[in-house]
């Protein structure tokens, strides 16, 4: 973000003066530059994030964007990739993905689709039920 930032403003100013007041280092600066131009000399964990980001994106997308990171590194485990969890939960945080909470899925069944007194019926089962979402 803060790269962007300075390249936006280096015709105006040096990169230097623009690092002063930023808290980032100059050299930071430029080995993110060379990074961008020569994908070879990003860090190890950096490109197997990249690879393992299209793998979580493929699993959450196959099942229909329900799977949590839990589920997620569990399938990908099945597929034989050696990950850990925490490395699913990051990826997984970084890119804005989450699975279907186990309360919102079970509340979805229970929504209320007709009222007869006191007792609901839902859609997604034939049997009455209290308020309660209880038989």
């Amino acid at each position: 973000m803060m790269v962007l930032f300075i390249d936006d403003h280096q015709g105006s100013y040096r990169v230097e003066p623009i690092c002063r007041v930023l808290p980032i280092a100059p050299s930071t600066y430029y080995v993110h530059k060379v990074c961008l131009a020569d994908p070879t000399r990003l860090s190890a964990r950096v490109r197997r994030d990249v690879v393992l980001q299209q793998e979580i994106q493929r699993v959450w997308k196959a099942n229909h964007e329900v799977y949590g990171a839990r589920k997620v590194w569990h399938q990908l485990r099945r597929e034989g990739m050696e990950v850990t969890r925490c490395t699913v939960e990051r990826l997984m945080r970084e890119m804005g993905l989450q699975g279907l909470s186990a309360v919102a899925s079970r509340v979805q069944r229970f929504l209320p689709t007709r009222r007869y007194g006191r007792r609901t019926w839902s859609s997604a089962c034939s049997l009455p039920m209290d308020r309660t979402g209880c038989g």
